[in-house]
């Protein structure tokens, strides 16, 4: 029925979609890249597991820094003229990566936290570091643009789905990396890995530019679709500050909720070839397989999290009601996880991690979505970036945390136990602060 339904009223908008999974997949395939090169460049460089942490800090602290300012921008400029700048400039950052060795007097500050203290990266750690700082602020852009797209281009009873769909981009993404960097890496080197695969957001680029139209504007859009696509009730167009944003309960539960499953996800991506390292054996000739089995399996959780909220409401549920019980489900499918260090088959650590995955793809799809549902359009991307900068400061911390433990134990254990716990307490968190998700009463 609901094929159906989409070839009568148009297909414009699930090209937009498309436009939207591809940009996600760009965007994860340049932040996972430094994962699954992370013993090339640990070999060839001689960083420990603080170097390493604190590479990955410097990207969360510009991802942070940058959220603030992209929500705000995109919502000003519009999302064709952001999303633009955004590719544009971490794509730049990305090839930015193959050249960040070649600077040995070069010394940035970082972070310590045992001792806390400030100290000096320096050399090709320093360049890392600064590559990944400016690849964090273009890369803060992106999803604060997909969400205000999807806001823009679907009605509410779509955007889950449209928004797992878009989101599922970051598994293409992180699976690609597994399959061709090593052999990128392998004939031709690291440097040249970083170079190929930044250069490819300039191809989106150019789709972008060449395709991308508002609604009310786009020369193929029928005017049977434009009406499905505004067939909620009108919503005021005024600008509304930040200030009438962060006193509501509906920011904050967003926010908390970013503060607290991103990290998580930012650990699968940046840790889990290491962990299979540590505790399978794998190896940059090895890596390909369990990698893109956990990404692919994650794609599922992204689309199915998204279609089961959606497929509730259409059933009858409330949005509320639909929303938190897909969550509760992808909540409770990431407890597994917290036995994955401790099982000894390579390919049951796989479907752990897999799980868990998937589940945070689909929690998600419907924790992005809660914005649209809560806000008027002309919000939703700076509360997408408010949230998204507190799961960047969160990304900030786990990853201090993270090398610290490693340093000391040499275990995921405590990590995983960490990551098992984190959904269920944000769930409880959220329906506390929002146990209706009623829209946000904002100033005209």
């Amino acid at each position: 029925m609901a094929e159906q339904k989409t070839e009568r009223v148009g297909y414009v908008r699930w090209i937009v979609c498309a436009l939207l999974f591809g940009a996600a997949a760009i965007n994860y395939l340049d932040r996972q890249i430094i994962a699954i090169l992370k013993g090339t460049l640990q070999t060839e460089f001689s960083w420990t597991e603080r170097d390493y942490a604190a590479i990955i800090f410097s990207f969360s602290l510009a991802y942070a820094i940058g959220l603030v300012i992209a929500g705000r921008v995109i919502d000003g400029v519009g999302v064709k003229k952001g999303f633009a700048l955004a590719v544009g400039l971490w794509s730049l950052a990305a090839m930015a990566h193959g050249i960040a060795g070649a600077f040995p007097g070069l010394a940035i500050p970082t972070v310590l936290i045992n001792p806390p203290s400030l100290v000096l990266l320096s050399g090709a750690a320093a360049g890392f570091a600064l590559a990944r700082f400016v690849l964090g602020i273009g890369e803060a852009g992106n999803f604060p643009a997909s969400i205000k797209t999807v806001a823009e281009w679907f009605p509410k009873k779509e955007r889950a789905f449209a928004t797992g769909i878009f989101n599922s981009g970051t598994n293409l993404g992180a699976l690609g990396a597994p399959l061709m960097v090593p052999w990128i890496t392998i004939h031709w080197g690291w440097e040249v890995a970083f170079l190929a695969t930044g250069a490819i957001g300039f191809v989106w680029l150019a789709l972008w530019w060449k395709y991308y139209h508002a609604p009310e504007s786009h020369p193929d859009l029928s005017a049977k679709e434009l009406a499905h696509i505004r067939s909620d009730p009108p919503e005021a167009v005024t600008h509304i500050p930040w200030k009438s944003l962060l006193p509501h309960r509906q920011t904050w539960a967003f926010a908390i909720g970013k503060f607290l499953t991103d990290p998580i996800w930012w650990l699968y991506l940046y840790w889990i070839p290491d962990f299979l390292k540590r505790n399978h054996g794998i190896d940059l000739t090895t890596i390909g397989p369990p990698v893109v089995v956990i990404y692919l399996v994650a794609d599922v959780g992204s689309i199915g999290g998204g279609w089961l909220s959606s497929h509730w409401i259409k059933r009858g549920w409330s949005t509320n009601k639909a929303r938190k019980a897909a969550m509760l489900v992808c909540a409770l499918c990431v407890v597994p996880i917290m036995f994955a260090s401790e099982v000894k088959s390579l390919w049951a650590a796989v479907a752990l991690v897999s799980l868990a995955a998937a589940a945070h793809q689909g929690w998600s799809a419907n924790l992005f979505t809660f914005t649209s549902d809560m806000f008027p359009r002309r919000a939703v991307g700076s509360v997408v970036g408010i949230g998204g900068t507190a799961g960047a400061i969160g990304g900030m911390l786990i990853a201090l945390v993270v090398g610290e433990i490693l340093t000391r134990t040499g275990s995921y254990y405590l990590i995983f136990l960490i990551a098992g716990s984190a959904y269920l307490v944000a769930l409880l968190i959220i329906h506390l602060l929002i146990p209706k998700s009623e829209p946000a009463k904002l100033e005209a």
